[in-house]
């Protein structure tokens, strides 16, 4: 744990204010869940919560059963960094964050198709060596808390077709209704 040395008061309602420097750094927008843990000494360390980490091994069963049947890279990300992926390198994408463009299709709230040349988006802010193919983002209750998508290799030429962007809007659907029940 880092010290950052900003001090805040609690007021009469029981509510600290985050500084927007440590929400823009720790990537904690507007509504964002936190998870409160304490312990002995008196610490109280807030951590952001995601619904969808919750369903981590669940998600990657989904991807690897996508793969396998259907031939898709598939990834299952939260609102952060990818959870689950089949089909792609683990090593290059598992817990790795979500580059601004992908998370623009997230925001959007509408399934994401890509068509011959249209630009290639990249998942992750590292690049990487797949781009989307088709993305749906998961909403519970109404609200976002990741994304489903298909990929394809970067040296491929791609557009999805209607079948790869219906298996990856029922996915995200599936998962989204496993959060609510």
């Amino acid at each position: 744990m880092k010290a950052t040395g900003i001090v805040r008061r609690i007021d009469d309602l029981g509510r600290v204010v985050i500084p927007k420097e440590i929400r823009r750094t720790m990537r904690i927008r507007e509504g964002d869940p936190l998870e409160i843990f304490t312990d002995r000494d008196g610490e109280v360390i807030f951590k952001k919560y995601s619904p969808i980490g919750e369903l981590a091994a669940f998600a990657s069963q989904y991807a690897e059963t996508l793969h396998k049947t259907c031939d898709l890279a598939v990834v299952i990300c939260d609102r952060d960094s990818i959870i689950a992926c089949s089909g792609v390198s683990k090593k290059e994408y598992s817990d790795k964050g979500l580059s601004e463009e992908f998370e623009t299709i997230i925001e959007a709230r509408n399934m994401y198709v890509r068509h011959e040349g249209d630009n290639k988006i990249s998942v992750i802010r590292d690049g990487g060596s797949h781009f989307v193919s088709c993305a749906m983002p998961i909403i519970s209750e109404g609200d976002i808390v990741g994304c489903v998508a298909s990929l394809y290799e970067m040296n491929r030429e791609n557009a999805a077709d209607n079948v790869e962007s219906k298996l990856i809007q029922t996915a995200a659907g599936f998962l989204g209704r496993q959060l609510e029940g």
